[in-house]
């Protein structure tokens, strides 16, 4: 896939992916406008025309992970509320996958394959 920021997320915790985990995508340069909103699927990742590279420009970026609503399930407070990542994009050619593993007490964020 060429261009694109896709996102695929897991709750490690549990050993299944993040299944409406509320997640945001803005590109913060040169005005902080957001590209993407959206809850992730069943298999833990966002199905949105960002995927494929719709509205993406070369800048820096901005994904909001929004691990607090995810954990608001009474089973146990979330020590995460809102988890940034930031990151720049120079060559909007290239398809950037953002894989999130986290707890509700940490995360790892990267750029995967």
């Amino acid at each position: 896939m060429a261009g694109g920021i896709s996102i695929h997320a897991v709750d490690v915790a549990s050993g299944r992916p993040a299944e409406g985990l509320r997640v945001e995508i803005w590109r913060i340069e040169s005005a902080r406008t957001r590209i993407a909103e959206g809850r992730l699927g069943p298999n833990g990742q966002l199905d949105h025309p960002v995927t494929h590279g719709f509205g993406i420009e070369a800048g820096e970026y901005e994904v909001l992970f929004h691990l607090g609503e995810f954990f608001a399930d009474g089973a146990g407070a979330s020590f995460l509320t809102v988890t940034p990542f930031r990151f720049k994009i120079e060559e909007v050619d290239e398809h950037f996958h953002l894989p999130m593993k986290f707890t509700r007490w940490g995360y790892s964020l990267f750029r995967g394959a």
